[in-house]
């Protein structure tokens, strides 16, 4: 019998769900739009709010700056992101959705919510249990 059983090792199985989820929705945006999820992540914020910070993006997205800024930039290639020097602090960058960024987000949304549902039916169609557990161990860590 093994001592480490990584199939039921809960730090393993919570990545895997992670990984899962995120790419069930990843093939909408990435599909329709060329997005990768650092992309999406992003530009997901970024709908929540005006103008948001780099650093602010990295803190949310539990990303590195590197990456953030690499995906910010790749957006704004692709026209959906405006980059802008910080009134508060030149050395921040801030960035904002552009028309057609916002129209993209408003194009996903309705895959969002729909992906979400699937979710939710899988479990069983009531999820606010589940949530509260979800809060209660990013809470604990």
């Amino acid at each position: 019998m093994r001592e480490f059983d990584l199939e039921t090792f809960l730090p393993y199985q919570l990545a895997v769900l992670s990984q899962r989820v995120s790419e069930g929705f990843a093939r909408h945006y990435r599909d329709r739009f060329g997005l990768s999820v650092a992309e999406w992540r992003v530009v997901a914020h970024l709908s929540q709010e005006d103008a948001v910070s780099v650093r602010e993006i990295c803190r949310r997205v539990n990303m590195d700056k590197p990456k953030v800024s690499r995906a910010a930039s790749r957006l704004e290639a692709k026209g959906y992101v405006r980059k802008v020097e910080s009134r508060s602090d030149r050395r921040l960058v801030e960035l904002s959705l552009t028309e057609a960024g916002r129209q993209m987000v408003e194009e996903l949304a309705p895959l969002a919510r729909a992906y979400e549902a699937e979710l939710v039916a899988a479990l069983g169609g009531d999820d606010r249990e589940f949530r509260a557990l979800v809060a209660r161990l990013s809470a604990a860590l």
